[in-house]
This record gives structure tokens, C-alpha cells and sequence, in this order.
């Protein structure tokens, strides 16, 4: 065996080690170097090709394994001329990437890969919108002028007193404060449906509910009645307080380059907020070139006073 081929020290742990060295050797792979450091403990080498075959008979101790076994391997690093080639190999690896990923930022760096939001995320709906109106899309280049627009329109939201948007690496920065001053209103009427789709959960604190979990909803319907009903019929206002979680389905046809693109624009149409999520997606190229069918299973949560 050439002493060029590459090979790696594996240590192999658990009580009666040299069962284990039976097991790899009826598997037909080759042991280097066997020795036994502790009771429990056997230091080998094997053929960087066979290394993922010895981790197939025993989990690797630097990942989380489903099953169970009596030994658990862990690679130490590797053996010989092998371990000075690799070392050369990511020394020359570094320099090239170091060069590459030098000209790939100033390339990138006129391009948006996304939106941070600074102080408060509460208006993170409002703010996407903006900047797209304004041309501000992830995976686009940044369109620069009209910070001051999209400012105007966030300072006009309730509690806004100051806005900043700008680029800032690869993302576009949206800073929002709101005033400290600003008190907080309870809404008094119904709680009414922002998105159509399947009512998944519903948690009344305050008021009635009018969908039962499993129903359709729609955008505008009530979801919650802002009264509750005494055992006689009798009815008292109220400010609802209530938590639902609607199942939805986003389906367009996009205009882009790739599929990427396609599902970049198609999430920030969906103007989720941090306590959505997505399910599932499905994106399929159409006949026409740059026509891509977008499908998207989501989850949203809606909350009236909470």
C-alpha cells in the first residue's frame, strides 16, 4: 500500500474494543496501525475511502446518531504524508478562496440579500412593502434614493417618532423606534381575518368565537366576536383578546431568472412576520422561459390585543 494514499486515525471506544476490529475485517476493511491506548480504547487507521464505511457500523461521536451501538468511533485526524499533503492542499485552498471571496464582496456588495430590522420588528409588513414599491428586493441589486420615501411612509405608522434605512453589508437596514410615550390602545372591535385559508388553532381569551379549528376562513372574516353571552342570553361588550393560527396557500405565477429568484420574490409578497412559517414549497418552471409557477404552504399567526 502506496503511502501517498491518504489515511485516517479513527479511535474506536466501548467495552471489548477488539470485537470491534473483527467486525471492520469481515467487512474486508483494511487496518493500519492498530493500538490499544486503554481498556476501553483502540487506536487504528484506515483508507480515507473506507472511513465513512467505519462510521456506517459505528456513529460518529461528533454527530447525533438515531440508533444505538456498543462503540462509537471518532476520526483524529490524518496519518502520514497524507496529513502534510492536506495541510498544503487547504494552505493553497485558503489563498485562492481568500482571493475569490475578496472579488465575490465587491461584486455582492451592491446586491440585497435580505432585511434586518433594528429596534423593533413590529412593523416588519409595512416596511417590506415600502421597500419594495421602492425596488428594494432580496437577491437584487440595492436601489439607493429613496431612503427618504420609504421613512416618510414608516413615521406616518402609529408610535413611529424615528426611521433609518440604508445598506448595510449584504442586507438593507431598517431602523424603527417607537415613541416611549406612545400608550397602547386595546382594539374594541371583532377580531377579523387577515389571511384566507384553514383556521388551524384558536385561543379565546376575551370575546366569542365564531370558527370552530378545521373551518375555512377568509380575509374579513370575523373570527371573534368582541362580547360574550350570559347564561341568559345576555350580551357584554368587550376588547377581545385572542390568538389564531391560520393554514394558508400561496399560489402565483412569477416573471424571473431562476428559481431562486422566483421564490425570493414570491416570499416577500407573502409578507410573513416572525412567528409565521413555511410548510412546504413546489416551484416549477412554466413553458415560457422566466415563467415559474410558485406554491407555497404556510402557517400565520394572528393576535387582536395580546
Amino acid at each position: 500500500m502506496s503511502v501517498f494514499v491518504p489515511r485516517v486515525r479513527i479511535l474506536i471506544e466501548g467495552v471489548m474494543p477488539e470485537r470491534a476490529l473483527l467486525r471492520l475485517k469481515r467487512a474486508k476493511i483494511d487496518l493500519y496501525n492498530v493500538k490499544k491506548i486503554q481498556k476501553n480504547q483502540i487506536l487504528l487507521s484506515v483508507n480515507e475511502k473506507d472511513c465513512e464505511k467505519v462510521f456506517d457500523f459505528f456513529p460518529n461521536v461528533c454527530y447525533n446518531s438515531n440508533g444505538y451501538s456498543a462503540y462509537v468511533a471518532k476520526k483524529v485526524g490524518l496519518e502520514g504524508f497524507a496529513k502534510y499533503k492536506r495541510r498544503m492542499q487547504q494552505r493553497i485552498g485558503l489563498a485562492l478562496g481568500g482571493l475569490l471571496s475578496l472579488a465575490l464582496i465587491l461584486f455582492l456588495d451592491t446586491f440585497t440579500f435580505g432585511v434586518e430590522f433594528v429596534g423593533t420588528s413590529i412593523y416588519a409588513r409595512e416596511s417590506l412593502a415600502a421597500l419594495q414599491t421602492a425596488g428594494i428586493k432580496p437577491f437584487s441589486p440595492y436601489k439607493s434614493g429613496k431612503e427618504d420615501w420609504i421613512c416618510a411612509q414608516l413615521l406616518a405608522l402609529d408610535g413611529v417618532e424615528y426611521c433609518s434605512v440604508k445598506k448595510q453589508g449584504l442586507y438593507a437596514r431598517v431602523e424603527i423606534r417607537l415613541s416611549p410615550f406612545e400608550k397602547a390602545e386595546l382594539d374594541k372591535e371583532s377580531m377579523i381575518a387577515k389571511r384566507t385559508g384553514t383556521l388551524v388553532g384558536l385561543a379565546v381569551l376575551k370575546g366569542t368565537p365564531l370558527k370552530k379549528v378545521g373551518e375555512e376562513v377568509r380575509a374579513g372574516d370575523r373570527l371573534v366576536e368582541n362580547a360574550f353571552y350570559t347564561q341568559s342570553g345576555e350580551k357584554t361588550q368587550v376588547e377581545p383578546m385572542a390568538r389564531a393560527v391560520i393554514s394558508c396557500l400561496f399560489e402565483a405565477e412569477i416573471q424571473a431568472q431562476d428559481e431562486q429568484e422566483a421564490f425570493a420574490q414570491a416570499y416577500l409578497q407573502l409578507a410573513l412576520s416572525d412567528g409565521d412559517r413555511l410548510v412546504e414549497k413546489e416551484i416549477t418552471q412554466g413553458e415560457n422561459d422566466g415563467l415559474f409557477f410558485v406554491k407555497i404552504a404556510y402557517t400565520v399567526i394572528e393576535t387582536i390585543n395580546l
